[in-house]
Parts: structure tokens; sequence; C-alpha cells
């Protein structure tokens, strides 16, 4: 066993020696010619007609209108709830967790949160055809225009909320 270990050492080690031998004809790793080449990009220029975005589809002022409507329609609802909630806000206010006026301040909450949504939900439709169109490479203009319509509806009912939740 002793030889055999003996055999096989000597024949690994003289494996390595063969690998670790040093000859000098390593390749060198300076810049070569080929490498040098130097290239200048002359961009051509390119007539302004083919900037343009395509027209938005005819469809597109209805579904618009109909997603605008939507959303004052939710924002009107939750405007008109929001006094009623606010005042069982402020009855909640301080009240016992799991108390009834407590109770009451969560539910004018969640109310106020569901009108809300309906409005968010039209400002997400409108941010998924601006998106649309910008892939497209359609005008956007009045999308953009909707789009900052129903965020200003959507923001203040966000302040409102924000003002309520910290009554609670």
């Amino acid at each position: 066993m002793k030889l055999r270990l003996a055999i096989t050492l000597s024949a690994f080690t003289a494996l390595l020696a063969g690998c670790a031998t040093h000859t000098g004809d390593y390749p060198s790793l300076a810049v070569r010619d080929a490498e040098r080449i130097e290239l200048t990009y002359q961009p051509g220029t390119m007539p302004d007609d083919t900037l343009k975005p395509t027209p938005a589809p005819e469809s597109l002022p209805a579904q618009l209108a109909a997603l605008r409507e939507e959303a004052k329609s939710a924002h009107r609802a939750f405007m008109d709830a929001a006094p009623g909630a606010g005042r069982t806000v402020m009855v909640g206010r301080g009240a016992a967790l799991g108390s009834r006026a407590w109770g009451d301040a969560q539910v004018a909450m969640a109310d106020l949160d569901s009108l809300r949504s309906r409005a968010a939900i039209a400002l997400a439709d409108l941010d998924l055809l601006y998106a649309n169109a910008s892939v497209d490479f359609v005008e956007r203009e009045s999308i953009a225009a909707a789009r900052q319509e129903v965020l200003v509806m959507v923001t203040e009912e966000d302040a409102i909320l924000a003002r309520l939740r910290r009554g609670i």
C-alpha cells in the first residue's frame, strides 16, 4: 500500500511539474495593430416628418370622455360623503379600540377609501392608455390632459383621507 501511494504521489508530482514549467513564450497583452482602428460616426439627418407621432385613434375621445365622467362621478360621491365621514371620524377620535364609535369611524374611512378607488381606477386606465400610446408612438396630449384632470381629483381625495386618518 505504501509503495502504491509513493508511485501515485511521484506521478502526480511529475505531472504538476510539467504544468509549472515556464517557457516564456506567452502571447503579448499589448494592443495589436488591428485593435488600433479608430472610427468616427457621423449621424445623418432625418426628415422632421418621420419624428411625428401617428394620430390618435378615432375612438380615443369617447374613451377619454367616459373615463373623465367616471372619475368625476366618483369624485362627486367622495366629496358628498366626506363631510359625514369627517363627523363620524371626529366622534370616534380617542374612542376605545373596538368601541362602537371607533368601529363607525373605521367603516366611514373604508367607505371613503372605496369611493377614492373608483377615481383611482379611472386614473389607472388613463395611465395604461398613456403608456400604450407612448409605446405605439401615438399622439398622447389628450390622454395627458385627461390624466392630469383626474390626478387632481385623486390628489384632493388623498389629502382629505390623510387629514381624516390623523383624526382617528
